[in-house]
């Protein structure tokens, strides 16, 4: 759902935020944000079985004999290929056609040289549209019902196609979520701007008015920043965190759980 001219003209307050400084006890905001947002795969949902899980469980079906570590390695592979050609070929453009042709490339990488392909995709497709295979995060559902009670603006914003609405709609309480964007219907692919610049403007706000929560480095926290978003990485591996200590990565706003955003509710 991307219509979001209701309630723009509210104030800061009435939208539950204010616009201050906000502590976390390892980092601090320094404008106020107005309105909060989530990635979703990764950080609010995942799939259930696993992603490997389901593509070997799709191979069996129709033949094909993969191992789920296998299919792992194959399906990172397979995803860097189609990020290339998202960013070489189409330029970060995208549609409900070229989601549906980015999976089918996934599939095809994964599964080749079999002729199934075609069919296992089919299979797949169907799979990951049904709301029976996602699951919340356990700390998503109480984070949410926090913020949102609190006041906070919510919404979410994903690399994903039409499937996404369906399946939040399953999932109390992201049911009341009045703003999910996704990338087949903004036009753009994180991490590219346009991807970010036109949820600003469905949402009425400045980019500095927005903060987005999401666990990809490059698609979330990176490409916010770079378009004047707000962004905290979420880190529940705690590798960033690892990373930090021994001075492998500069220090970046990072959360190990959506529990901690409570941070955000206690100084409204």
């Amino acid at each position: 759902m991307m219509n979001d001219g209701e309630n723009t003209a509210a104030p800061a307050r009435s939208a539950g935020l204010t616009p201050s400084t906000v502590h976390h006890s390892s980092f601090c905001i320094h404008h106020f944000p107005r309105a909060l947002l989530f990635d979703a795969v990764g950080t609010l949902i995942r799939p259930e079985p696993s992603v490997a899980a389901a593509y070997a469980r799709a191979g069996l079906r129709h033949g094909v004999e993969i191992a789920e570590q296998e299919i792992s390695q194959r399906f990172r592979r397979a995803m860097a290929r189609q990020d290339e050609i998202d960013r070489t070929r189409h330029g970060g453009r995208t549609d409900q056609a070229r989601e549906i042709e980015r999976w089918r490339g996934i599939v095809a990488d994964v599964f080749a040289p079999s002729p199934q392909v075609e069919p296992i995709f089919d299979d797949l497709w169907e799979h990951f549209a049904s709301t029976a295979n996602w699951r919340l995060f356990d700390d998503a559902a109480d984070a949410w019902r926090r913020l949102a009670a609190a006041g906070v603006r919510l919404a979410i914003a994903s690399n994903f196609d039409d499937r996404l609405e369906r399946i939040c709609a399953a999932l109390p309480p992201l049911i009341d979520c009045p703003h999910v964007f996704v990338s087949s219907r903004i036009g753009w692919r994180k991490p590219h701007s346009e991807f970010f610049a036109t949820i600003a403007a469905a949402m009425n706000l400045a980019p500095s008015d927005l903060l987005l929560v999401g666990d990809d480095l490059e698609n979330d926290y990176q490409a916010a920043t770079a378009a004047g978003w707000q962004a905290i990485l979420l880190d529940r591996a705690g590798s960033r965190a690892n990373a930090e200590v021994t001075g492998a990565a500069p220090a970046i706003p990072t959360i190990a759980s959506l529990a901690e955003l409570a941070f955000v509710q206690a100084q409204l």
